[in-house]
């Protein structure tokens, strides 16, 4: 053998994709419940500068639900990154 055919045999080799295909899809979910978690946390905005509703920037909803929805999706971030592909 060549070395130029030993060469195009080590690529075709190393060409494996990263994760596999469930994996994606997983982190996908998880980047999409990261969003949902910032756009939890969107709001409390006001015309006047002076002005400022505690009410509305102190919420449950944006102290609470939001941050725990996005390390809801850290989380499974983290899972789709450390799971194993099933054998086909």
């Amino acid at each position: 053998m060549s070395k130029e055919t030993k060469q195009i045999e080590k690529t075709v080799i190393d060409s494996n994709p990263v994760f596999a295909k469930d994996n994606y899809k997983i982190m996908i979910a998880g980047l999409v419940i990261t969003v949902i978690g910032f756009l939890l946390m969107m709001g409390g905005y006001t015309d006047d500068p002076n002005h400022f509703k505690p009410e509305e920037v102190y919420s449950f909803r944006r102290i609470t639900v939001a941050p725990t929805v996005i390390v809801l999706g850290l989380l499974v971030e983290i899972y789709a990154i450390m799971r194993k592909p099933k054998k086909a």
